[in-house]
């Protein structure tokens, strides 16, 4: 291994739920601004913490109690969609037996992801991440941070595990979040997606392309 930490997106990397959120968005947009989403909405949408999006949808800044309320109908929504497709609730092609090695080589790693706390924990209780992350070091979106393509959620999920951003890779599946773990000048950006979507991740930064976790080996970091 060239680099010594591994920092995951979770949405799109480690759970391949784009859709759901986009049939949540759909949805929620419905019941909060009584119309449809436009499709350059939708483009927006990848990688973007809630606050940005509702904040763009709306057209206006928010308070921080109608951030918090717009997000939870938004979130219990895409939860119910999620439980829906239990058959299909799982992690992404290949991850197990990428964290399953990554675990035994002891390689320092976490996840930065921009779903809230509500969420966090959810993916936590089903999807059993404490079998392969140290809890405590996820970085989430708390508030605090600025949403992606800011550097913000990498930077921090360097700082969790005691390294410079330089010496990590990071694993991103968005523009949005290619160009936040840009901006944070990580070692290595490896970048998830259909064969037919590589040129386009590398096109946006990425240096390396995958469509299945597990095709990664320790060589690839």
């Amino acid at each position: 291994m060239k680099f010594k930490g591994i920092i995951f997106d979770f949405n799109g990397v480690l759970l391949w739920d784009t859709e759901w959120h986009e049939q949540a968005w759909r949805e929620a947009a419905q019941e909060l601004l009584g119309r449809s989403l436009t499709q350059e909405e939708l483009d927006y949408m990848p990688g973007r913490t809630n606050k940005d999006l509702l904040t763009h949808f709306f057209t206006r800044d928010l308070t921080e109690g109608e951030v918090e309320k717009y997000t939870e109908v938004k979130e219990r929504i895409y939860r119910d969609i999620t439980l829906g497709k239990r058959g299909n609730f799982g992690l992404s092609p290949g991850a197990e037996k990428l964290l399953d090695l990554i675990v035994e080589r002891e390689v320092s790693h976490t996840i930065a992801t921009s779903s809230e706390r509500n969420n966090l924990d959810f993916f936590i209780s089903n999807l059993n991440l404490a079998r392969w992350f140290d809890v405590d070091t996820i970085i989430f979106d708390d508030g605090t941070l600025l949403g992606k393509p800011a550097p913000d959620l990498y930077v921090r999920a360097a700082e969790k595990l005691c390294l410079p951003p330089e010496e990590c890779v990071v694993i991103e599946d968005a523009k949005s979040g290619i160009e936040a773990a840009r901006n944070a000048h990580v070692g290595k950006v490896i970048a998830v997606g259909l064969k037919n979507k590589h040129a386009q991740l590398r096109a946006w930064g990425a240096d390396q392309t995958t469509e299945n976790l597990g095709a990664l080996s320790l060589d690839d970091f």
